[in-house]
């Protein structure tokens, strides 16, 4: 499982027109892909390492100032473009094996305390936000 976490004053997404997650305080926005091998033990173990990350200001994390996280899901974290100039996806799970897991995510966050907005898994999805900082990580599990 990977996820590219930015730390972000604000950040909405929206599917057809319609902004369907929005955090507007600082907090994360956690794109989140999902491999063949992924389990729910690991999507248990990244919602933890989410909430318990120590970059917001004052090297503070979401659970210690409940800083909200905008979480979506994003197979094209798989994507590889190694070879030629079209990307293969062969790494990404199925949405099948995917959404439960992203799923999971969310509510091992949750179960946490955090408030989590997140997209609509497979839909085609604009996402807006206001960086807080230079920070992006990529996590994996």
């Amino acid at each position: 499982m990977r996820a590219v976490v930015q730390r972000v004053s604000s950040a909405s997404v929206e599917v057809e027109g319609r902004t369907v997650g929005a955090i507007s305080e600082p907090g994360l926005l956690v794109l989140v892909g999902v491999t063949h091998t992924d389990t729910a033990a690991e999507a248990a173990k990244l919602a933890a390492k989410l909430w318990g990350l120590r970059i917001l200001h004052g090297e503070k994390s979401c659970s210690d100032v409940s800083a909200p996280l905008l979480v979506i899901s994003q197979f094209t974290l798989y994507g590889d473009a190694r070879k030629g100039r079209r990307p293969t996806w062969q790494a990404a799970a199925p949405g099948p094996v995917a959404e439960p897991l992203v799923e999971a995510v969310v509510a091992e966050l949750r179960a946490l305390g955090a408030h989590v907005e997140t997209g609509v898994f497979g839909a085609d999805m604009k996402v807006s936000l206001v960086n807080d900082g230079p920070i992006t990580l990529v996590l994996e599990t």
